[in-house]
């Protein structure tokens, strides 16, 4: 997941997991995505995939700079937190378990492509994190408010206060320092 425009940018479901799978979708993910070296911050648990010798080996060949989270903190990245609970929430999560991996696998692909291109995020003002990553969410936001403001001017009386920030998200900090979060 991209922490910026949360959209998913990969994945695998496999019945197993190891070092080795971690490593490659990394790897792919890099080539696909087109990352430069230091340029990106690999968040992850503390689980023997993540922290395994081939994982650690490959992430310093790709310049991927891992970070973990700490001993005992679930919440530690509360963009994947959120993005596990719409999973395990939204109404098409299965009741049963999967009858075979490739069930799993197509059930994820549907999800992730609702995921990526119709959900939309309160925490991006209301745009898909496809119109985030893709750079096309200062349009939709412009257009989003100037039908607030346009409804406004015309039924003033429904209005009690002004319309709706519609400005994008700036920066996006993953653990940002207490003083960060009060002015927020």
């Amino acid at each position: 997941m991209d922490v910026w425009s949360r959209r998913i940018v990969g994945w695998i479901v496999e019945d197993r997991e190891t070092s080795e799978l971690a490593a490659g979708l990394v790897t792919r993910l890099c080539r696909e995505q087109g990352v430069d070296r230091g340029a990106l911050v690999l968040y992850a648990d503390n689980s023997a995939a993540m922290r395994g010798n081939t994982m650690l080996a490959t992430l310093q060949r790709l310049g991927v700079i891992p970070s973990f989270s700490r001993p005992h903190v679930s919440n530690d990245n509360p963009y994947s937190e959120a993005l596990f609970r719409t999973l395990k929430y939204t109404p098409a999560y299965p009741r049963f378990p999967f009858d075979s991996l490739g069930d799993a696998r197509r059930w994820m692909a549907r999800f992730s492509h609702w995921y990526n291109t119709e959900h939309r995020h309160s925490s991006i003002r209301y745009v898909t994190p496809d119109d985030r990553h893709y750079r096309r969410e200062q349009d939709v936001l412009a257009r989003r408010d100037a039908v607030y403001k346009r409804a406004r001017r015309m039924h003033p009386e429904r209005w009690t206060r002004d319309t709706r920030n519609w400005s994008p998200i700036g920066h996006v900090s993953l653990n940002p320092p207490c003083a960060a979060r009060a002015a927020a």
